[in-house]
C-alpha cells in the first residue's frame, strides 16, 4: 500500500467517524469539513477530480452547518 492510498484511507476513515459523532459536538462537524477537505485532496491527487469535487462541496457544507451552530445559544 503506497502512501497516497493510505492518506485516503485515513480521510475517508476519519469521515465516517467525524460524521458518526457530528451531533456529539459541534467540534465533530467542523473535524468532519477538515475530514472532506483532505478527501478531497485525496481524489484530486488520484486523478478522480469527480470524487475530489464532491468532497469539497462536503467540506463547504459542513463549514456553514458548523459556523450556524456555532452561533446558536
Amino acid at each position: 500500500m503506497d502512501a497516497l492510498t493510505l492518506f485516503g484511507l485515513a480521510s475517508v476513515t476519519a469521515m465516517l467517524v467525524t460524521y458518526a459523532l457530528e451531533e456529539r459536538s459541534l467540534w465533530f462537524t467542523l473535524a468532519f469539513a477538515f475530514a472532506c477537505l483532505a478527501g478531497s485532496a485525496y481524489g484530486f491527487l488520484q486523478g478522480a477530480w469527480p470524487f475530489g469535487l464532491v468532497e469539497a462541496v462536503w467540506a463547504v457544507v459542513a463549514g456553514v452547518k458548523w459556523r450556524r451552530r456555532r452561533a446558536l445559544p
